[in-house]
């Protein structure tokens, strides 16, 4: 009979509040390692202890989304308080709370959470593994927050990333060797078919009408993501075509909703864009009742909505940046077009509502993609394997926090 390996305790310091794409890549990785352990009488336990951060103010109300999904899933969350974006005082709570929960592993998961982490000395005791998710460039103060990672990063034990053009970038930004650089990409977990009545009703609230042909986007509407080229091309493609009765569903929320209603009022789309805004419940019908999903980025790792639009049959049409090609095929699995070419996105779109056939390809082959390439207990299974390598490295070493 098989033995069980040892419980390996992992310290996450995740900074979000929302269910973000980095709070649900944390939360799929602890279910799935939770349903491995279940299956398999030898397969390594994990234990975890998630660290976030609130604001003073914030610490003393009802506990965010991402505290309250993380407690509800079964795990230990320390909250440090923090009177600013980048509080260094941090760094002293930081230290305690990892040598308290004195973790096989640590692992962080933003520009942040590196940089305290590296500034706490802890990584010369603990093995440690930077997870990069991406940059956000929204702005020139988190530009210049990005760079904190050439710091900070090259002292990880190991830095996992999204894809392979963020590898390439992060090897050339912060000097950390390729070779130090794992890829892990995102992974899917395919959700339950919603009823027809609820994308019925979900069409009759957007203000859908029965003949109207669906264009969908799901993400943060930051300026990286490429909105207000979605709505040129959008634009275009109902002028180019009067003959399509189409509307556009935008759901998200972020720093450029402003000038996205602006720009729809000004191009007088306000009557064919919707807003959805952050969608807290279920997306799925958001999915069910679309045509067509496009994903518009200027930069992207590993697009947990490309694999959400994937899983639900969604026909895909992408711009071929970052690790979105590592994913797709064109025109076998999603149709892609430069990053920024509005009249390219537009024919893409054009073609996929046109020609059903084609549609019905693409949505098999990334449906298959999705559930053979990125399911949630390949995932975990993947980065159980690199967390347990690195801790059994630094453990033995001399001095190291495991003696």
């Amino acid at each position: 009979m098989a033995t069980k390996q040892q419980t390996i305790k992992i310290l996450s310091i995740v900074e979000a509040t929302t269910i973000n794409a980095v709070a649900k890549n944390v939360l799929e990785f602890h279910r799935a390692a939770r349903e491995l352990a279940e299956q398999s009488a030898d397969f390594q336990d994990i234990e975890e202890c998630i660290v976030t951060f609130e604001r003073t103010r914030e610490a003393t109300q009802t506990p965010n989304d991402f505290v309250n999904a993380a407690r509800k899933q079964g795990w230990e969350v320390e909250i440090i308080t923090e009177r600013r974006r980048l509080d260094l005082s941090a760094i002293a709570s930081l230290k305690n709370v990892v040598e308290r929960q004195r973790p096989d592993i640590v692992v962080t998961h933003s520009v942040k959470s590196h940089f305290l982490l590296w500034r706490s000395q802890v990584w010369r005791d603990y093995p440690w593994v930077a997870f990069h998710h991406g940059y956000t460039t929204t702005d020139l103060k988190m530009r210049v927050y990005n760079w904190l990672d050439r710091w900070s990063l090259p002292h990880a034990s190991r830095v996992l990333t999204v894809c392979h053009a963020f590898a390439r970038e992060l090897a050339a930004k912060t000097g950390v060797p390729l070779q130090q650089i794992i890829v892990q990409h995102n992974a899917v977990r395919p959700a339950p078919q919603p009823a027809v009545a609820d994308v019925q009703s979900l069409r009759t609230q957007l203000g859908i009408a029965k003949d109207e042909r669906t264009v969908l986007t799901v993400g943060r509407l930051s300026r990286e993501k490429g909105h207000i080229d979605l709505l040129a091309a959008f634009k275009h493609l109902l002028e180019a075509h009067p003959d399509i009765s189409a509307k556009l569903i935008i759901v998200g929320d972020g720093p450029e909703r402003g000038r996205l209603g602006a720009a729809a009022r000004a191009d007088r789309l306000a009557g064919r864009v919707v807003f959805t805004g952050q969608i807290s419940g279920d997306i799925q019908p958001y999915y069910a009742a679309a045509d067509v999903f496009a994903l518009p980025s200027h930069s992207e790792g590993s697009p947990n909505v490309l694999l959400e639009a994937m899983a639900a049959n969604l026909p895909i049409v992408a711009t071929a940046v970052g690790g979105v090609p590592e994913m797709v095929e064109d025109n076998e699995s999603a149709l892609l077009v430069p990053a920024g070419d509005m009249r390219a996105m537009a024919a893409a779109i054009k073609r996929v509502l046109d020609d059903e056939q084609l549609a019905l390809r693409l949505t098999a082959n990334a449906s298959r993609l999705a559930a053979e390439r990125y399911p949630p207990l390949a995932y975990a299974r993947s980065l159980i394997e690199i967390y347990s390598s690195v801790s059994s490295k630094r453990a033995s070493l001399p001095g190291s926090a495991s003696e």
